[in-house]
């Protein structure tokens, strides 16, 4: 792997632990403080930690200072709403079915659905190098 790939991998891997801290404490925040329903909580959870990932994500690991756009915009929610999709898939499968607690289920989740497919997916179609997005 090339060393910038490196950086920008690793970087996105602090930004998406970032973003998880951010998604799993509001989680746990408005289910047990505030007694939110786990739906809800889940819901408004992820917009915070998708709005830590996509500023740590830009400005951070690759280095985006471009204007944002609507492209980048829908791009992001597209990663963004397939990515809680496989979450939600995933947290089925090792919260419900393998009765893992859901903290721990949704770190574990968290950090293989990352490798598996957010940050390829980040690096390919919402923070494309300027040089492949001219073309």
């Amino acid at each position: 792997m090339h060393a910038t790939s490196t950086r920008n991998l690793v970087a996105a891997g602090l930004g998406g632990v970032a973003a998880t801290a951010v998604d799993v404490g509001t989680l746990v925040l408005l289910v047990e403080a505030l007694h939110a329903p786990i739906p809800l909580a889940s819901f408004t959870a992820a917009l915070a930690g998708a709005t830590v990932g996509f500023v740590a994500n830009k400005y951070v690991a690759f280095a985006d200072r471009s204007a944002i756009t609507v492209r980048q915009l829908a791009s992001f929610a597209f990663v963004a709403l397939a990515t809680a999709l496989l979450m939600a898939l995933a947290m089925k499968v090792v919260a419900v079915k393998l009765g893992v607690p859901y903290v721990l289920a949704k770190l574990l989740c968290a950090a293989a659905i990352f490798v598996g497919w957010t940050y390829p997916a980040q690096r390919k179609l919402v923070f494309k190098p300027a040089a492949s997005m001219a073309q």
